[in-house]
């Protein structure tokens, strides 16, 4: 896999829906078989393996909602994605999920079949956490493609001379031969190839057909790109002769990764700080939404806080408002960032923007201490996981909490040891923290684990400022966590098989979701459209 980069790994993609790793992951997966298809679908088979944590959530959690929109070509802040089940009728798209044993070895595994009037593909694909995937095979070939390339596959009938050819007509950054069901060559690019090359390919005899998968992630990979570090002991060594603030350097880092000017990875920071800020404002307006468990929230927090009738803790009472209001848009479908992911959406822009409208700072102040998050966030993305399926919610609301920390040490004007420092200790304070939804959904106890995180973010950061000992070094602590989250068992990782998941009042309200969803089905849908075995 890619080098992680910040805006494609720790602080989006920019979404509608409960999760990350089964919304926008699933979306992308989607995307890249729409293209597979050359646009058109006919009939789909998507298996899922039972041992995985799809099986139980693939509807619950937003899988379906994704992938479908994916197959009609949206985005993933699309704002017709609560339609899908409707849309993917009108477009005349047969799908049937089965679940059997796949002998799937990530809990998070797409085997998937397409079919049209022309042609048919498999793939299989991975969602890895915070909306990133890997497809690892297509038409029984094995192979790596993340979505950070132009990408043409060229099919042939046997190898001689293509590769050749292509090696000196394309400016390509990988050429890889696939051999399979159906054997292809992969070609990875920072564009597709020119139409005058497409066609000298098309009328080659060994070349049966040419597809082009469009790139799924903001920020392209290149080849040979090197970042100038990959741990905080890295990034310690590179600034020995340079006394630069942990976010300058997430920019040295983020210019190098994607090959973008300083400027252009501030201006896009502020991208997402505005976004972020606009879920703040727009949950703080009122949602609403049917299909959900919790209402409406952070309006009474809000008027409770104005009126003096909570504790008083100022800082801490607008980091818990604005982490609950960005919580309640993602569960009422509006647009957020998943900051790691988007179960985890809420602690670090809550806490930084709860943060920052206390302190009086400028959006710019605050796109600096996102930046010093999400270098932490490569740290944890390069050497452990954001994926609750593998990790529990230490990986999601843990690293959430640990950049968080980082993020506010730097508003606070701390220095570069002690935002470290900050990361650390919120980091050793997540281990264990399991997955364990509600309903299966994405909504409790992760409202509460989002603001636990935002408040360790806090108290952590002070701490640092007041030069607490961490003892353990960032670098180890992640090392630490990562070997702790594969020892979570699988039942409290996501799969809604254990926790509170299987509490009594859990499994009523799941049951009446469900009974209301049934409903809707059969007014929206004909039967034999979309069928789950």
């Amino acid at each position: 896999m890619s080098t992680p980069s910040i805006f494609n790994d720790v602080l989006g993609p920019v979404m509608r829906g409960p999760s990350s790793s089964h919304c926008a992951a699933s979306l992308r997966i989607g995307r890249i078989c729409r293209d597979l298809m050359d646009g058109t679908i006919e009939e789909v088979l998507i298996e899922f393996d039972p041992n995985g944590s799809l099986a139980t959530t693939h509807e619950s959690q937003g899988s379906d909602m994704g992938l479908f929109g994916g197959f009609l070509g949206w985005e993933a802040d699309d704002e017709r994605l609560p339609e899908f089940q409707k849309a993917i009728h009108e477009a005349g798209i047969d799908i049937k999920i089965i679940i059997h044993d796949i002998s799937a070895e990530h809990p998070n595994t797409y085997k998937v079949t397409l079919k049209n009037y022309q042609e048919s593909h498999e793939l299989t694909a991975l969602s890895v956490g915070g909306g990133m995937i890997e497809i690892i095979e297509i038409d029984g070939a094995s192979l790596s493609m993340a979505g950070d390339y132009f990408e043409t596959l060229i099919y042939v009938t046997d190898f001689a001379e293509i590769p050749k050819y292509l090696n000196t007509t394309l400016a390509a950054d990988e050429i890889n031969i696939c051999r399979g069901k159906e054997n292809f060559i992969q070609v990875k690019a920072q564009s597709f190839p020119t139409e005058e090359i497409l066609v000298e390919l098309s009328e080659m005899p060994q070349v049966i057909r040419i597809k082009k998968l469009t790139p799924v992630l903001p920020v392209l990979s290149h080849k040979n790109t090197k970042v100038p570090f990959l741990t905080s002991e890295e990034m310690l060594t590179y600034n020995r002769d340079k006394n630069l603030d942990l976010w300058q350097l997430a920019v040295h880092f983020e210019a190098a990764c994607g090959h973008l000017t300083h400027d252009e990875v501030f201006a896009k920071m502020q991208e997402i700080v505005a976004i972020m800020r606009a879920a703040v404002e727009t949950g703080l307006q009122g949602t609403q939404y049917e299909d959900r468990i919790l209402g409406c929230q952070s309006v009474n927090f809000k008027d409770q806080m104005e009126q003096k009738k909570l504790i008083d803790g100022d800082v801490l009472n607008r980091i818990i408002l604005s982490v609950t209001a960005i919580m309640e848009v993602k569960s009422s479908m509006g647009v957020i960032v998943a900051a790691p992911t988007a179960g985890s959406c809420g602690a670090l822009p809550g806490a930084l923007l709860g943060a920052a409208s206390a302190m009086n700072l400028s959006d710019e102040e605050t796109a600096k201490a996102m930046l010093a998050a999400g270098m932490i966030g490569v740290f944890i993305s390069a050497h452990a996981t954001f994926a609750a399926e593998v990790g529990g919610c230490q990986a999601e609301c843990g690293s959430g909490a640990g950049m968080a920390a980082a993020g506010l040490v730097t508003m606070a004007g701390g220095n570069l040891v002690q935002s470290l420092s900050a990361a650390s200790f919120a980091l050793q304070n997540s281990f264990g923290m399991i997955c364990d939804p509600v309903a299966n959904r994405v909504e409790a106890p992760c409202l509460g684990k989002n603001v636990l995180a935002a408040s360790n973010a806090l108290s952590c950061a002070n701490m640092a400022l007041a030069d607490y000992d961490h003892l353990i070094p960032l670098d180890e602590v992640i090392d630490a966590m990562n070997k702790v989250g594969n020892s979570i068992p699988n039942d409290l990782c996501c799969t809604a098989l254990g926790g509170l998941s299987i509490t009594k009042t859990s499994k009523q309200i799941e049951e009446k979701l469900q009974a209301n969803k049934k409903s809707d089905l059969q007014v929206g849908l004909v039967a034999g459209k979309y069928k789950v075995c």
